[in-house]
């Protein structure tokens, strides 16, 4: 009868590299530094790997009183710029041998419901994308850390507070625009109570007003592609100088922009330039090729984890707004004279 398989041990990769089980812990828990030389690291991680050998994390989380588990809330799933903060997050996380779990909270506006019947006996920390803070209420009790992505660190719950640069998106755009001689603008807002849309409406305005001569008409707009198309429409019927430039919160907005324009027998950009915000793949799709804010979603998720993974262990987060960048194509052109 064949002899079970039994799985390696640290006292194995111990023996295999001619060090001690202390060693051994140090250098697989990345403690190591400036206990034992780079040499005998490189030793025992090469012992590791020939044997085969994975650390017993349901034993050491139990020693910890951790789970490894972290929470990402996102106002929705079927967003592909939530799926990259998803990528980015549980990337870096299973390098720190953490698990994510993705929940969401439809439209960032809560209380969410709690997911678990304790959430602080279930998880280590959550990670919270785009959300009203109230809408975490339930989840984090006051007992979890927590980091906040793209929220108002003014009055952010969280250990920390995560930002793309969008303020710095809104100004890109405004610039963009008034280079190219446009001085009539509509403005499709997400009507959705959320920090980082307050943010672009306010800078948007505030650049457009240092030029004279502009206008700025502002639609609240439901964050779909019809919601976007019944918005402009109905924008283009009031009267009064016709907007030559169209911009809106996020990419899939865009869509529904070239559909009204089109609906009107006008096209993009001969007579409306439009911009979005995101490059999302629908971006590239469009024709001609939408100008747009792009956001490193996955970046954005990796920082929050590392600001999270930070808290966890009582580091100082690194502070700072990601940076974003304009990405000019085919939608944005100088208005008919």
């Amino acid at each position: 009868m064949a002899r079970a398989s039994t799985r390696p041990t640290s006292r194995d990769v111990a023996q295999a590299a001619g060090v001690s089980q202390a060693a051994v812990s140090l250098v697989l828990g990345d403690k190591w530094r400036g206990r034992v030389s780079e040499a005998t690291a490189e030793r025992v991680r090469q012992a590791a790997r020939d044997l085969g050998y994975r650390p017993n994390l349901a034993a050491r989380n139990l020693r910890l009183g951790r789970t490894r588990t972290v929470l990402l809330v996102v106002p929705e799933l079927t967003t592909e710029f939530f799926a990259g903060v998803y990528t980015g997050a549980a990337r870096l996380a299973a390098a720190h041998g953490f698990g994510v779990v993705l929940y969401p909270s439809p439209e960032g506006i809560g209380p969410a419901p709690d997911p678990f019947a304790s959430a602080p006996a279930a998880l280590d920390g959550v990670l919270a994308s785009s959300m009203a803070a109230d809408a975490l209420t339930a989840i984090r009790g006051d007992q979890l850390p927590l980091v906040m992505l793209d929220s108002d660190p003014a009055g952010s719950l969280g250990s920390a507070t995560v930002n793309l640069d969008i303020a710095d998106g809104a100004r890109q755009v405004a610039d963009h625009l008034l280079d190219l001689g446009h001085r009539h603008f509509l403005h499709l807002a997400a009507d959705v109570p959320s920090w980082t849309f307050e943010v672009r409406a306010r800078e948007l305005a505030a650049r457009l007003a240092t030029v004279p001569g502009t206008s700025l008409r502002t639609a609240p707009t439901p964050m779909t592609i019809e919601g976007a198309l019944t918005a402009t429409e109905a924008a283009l019927d009031v009267p009064g100088p016709p907007p030559t430039a169209v911009v809106c919160d996020d990419d899939k907005l865009a869509a529904g922009v070239y559909k009204a324009v089109r609906r009107r027998g006008l096209r993009v950009p001969d007579d409306v330039s439009v911009t979005g915000v995101d490059d999302i793949a629908l971006a590239a799709a469009l024709d001609p090729e939408l100008t747009t804010v792009r956001l490193d979603a996955e970046l954005f998720g990796e920082r929050g984890m590392r600001a999270l993974l930070a808290v966890l262990e009582g580091r100082t987060p690194e502070e700072g707004e990601i940076p974003v960048e304009l990405v000019v194509r085919g939608s944005t052109a100088p208005p008919r004279a």
